[in-house]
């Protein structure tokens, strides 16, 4: 068992009651899964506005604000799936509105951090660029996984999948927030950018091999 597994099965733990709750309730996956969205929205809020307030001790409190929100919705994004499975209320539509609304999740969020770091100043600008790049390895990793899905090949490979990604945005955030330092927000950056963008290639060589085996050039 991986270590994402074992996670899985921990907040699996946790989290069951509330679902059985929602299921005695009447709440469906889809409305979990546009929580979550709303609630990287009010994530996103937090950091235009601490980037429109830049300069200021309040920037950074919005900053670690934003970063817990970001947390709190990735909540969602597990209990949504896990609702639909326990709830026998899996479908076709939830799956791509689940896939949908974590891309706009995770790209709102991200453009909302961008705008922190171009507010930030000169000295910060490129970190914006990077920013940017994290934006594009984020929504290259899932579209692989997705486009190889559309294959039949099984597409899970890689350093920073979603999860990883989610927490990585969320910790840098809230940590950047409670020591007023900016680069703890500008490292995790860097790294989502790096090893996103190194997942996305890392799955296209996957599929390489697998396609290669499939169409007999090995």
């Amino acid at each position: 068992m991986n270590y994402r597994d074992f996670l899985q099965k921990v907040i699996y733990v946790i989290i069951n009651p509330l679902i059985k709750g929602m299921i005695r309730i009447g709440i469906t996956p889809n409305i979990v899964t546009a929580v979550g969205f709303v609630g990287n929205l009010v994530a996103t809020w937090f950091f235009i506005e601490a980037a429109l307030q830049m300069g200021t001790p309040s920037a950074y409190a919005l900053i670690g604000w934003g970063g817990a929100i970001i947390l709190f919705a990735g909540l969602f994004d597990m209990m949504d799936g896990r609702l639909a499975r326990m709830g026998n209320m899996s479908s076709t539509f939830g799956a791509l509105w689940d896939s949908t609304l974590d891309r706009y999740s995770e790209l709102v969020s991200l453009f909302g951090i961008c705008l922190v770091f171009l507010k930030a100043g000169n000295d910060w600008f490129w970190m914006g660029v990077v920013t940017f790049a994290a934006m594009v390895g984020s929504v290259m990793v899932s579209y692989v996984r997705a486009r190889a899905e559309g294959l039949d090949i099984e597409c899970k490979v890689g350093l920073m999948q979603r999860p990883e990604r989610v927490v990585v945005t969320a910790a840098v955030a809230i940590i950047a927030g409670l020591t007023k330092q900016l680069w703890w927000l500008a490292s995790g950056m860097i790294l989502i950018a790096v090893l996103a963008n190194i997942t996305a290639f890392w799955r296209i060589a996957h599929c390489y091999k697998v396609l290669s085996k499939r169409d007999g050039k090995n």
